[in-house]
């Protein structure tokens, strides 16, 4: 039940927090459910990573449909990955998965260390 609420609370908080701050909040956020929500290091780093990786991979194929891939095509291209959006949104979901993760890692540490 904790690993539902804290997947749910990182998305929220990055999804609220990128509307008004930098992307950067994606990690702020994982950290402060983290801190809130207290499992073990390894659940805390696969719920960040999951909430993120679901919601930055959803929000580049939002993006992505509706804009009929003519922007990540481009991008694609510059990367050097052909004209395969689907692998630009997988690894954007991937990068907003690992930072989630490592951040909600970090708090779990911080606090068994704590106690």
């Amino acid at each position: 039940m904790k690993f539902t609420v804290a997947l749910i609370v990182t998305a929220l908080l990055s999804f609220i927090g990128c509307m008004y701050f930098p992307w950067w909040t994606i990690a702020v956020a994982a950290f402060i459910t983290a801190l809130l929500i207290h499992q073990r290091s390894w659940k805390a780093f696969l719920a960040g990573f999951i909430a993120l990786l679901l919601l930055w991979g959803g929000l580049a194929f939002w993006i992505d449909v509706k804009n009929d891939s003519i922007l990540s095509v481009r991008i694609s291209q510059l990367m050097g990955i052909g004209n395969n959006p689907v692998i630009l949104i997988l690894v954007t979901g991937l990068i907003g998965g690992l930072v989630g993760g490592f951040a909600a890692m970090s708090a779990s540490f911080l606090r068994s260390r704590k106690s």
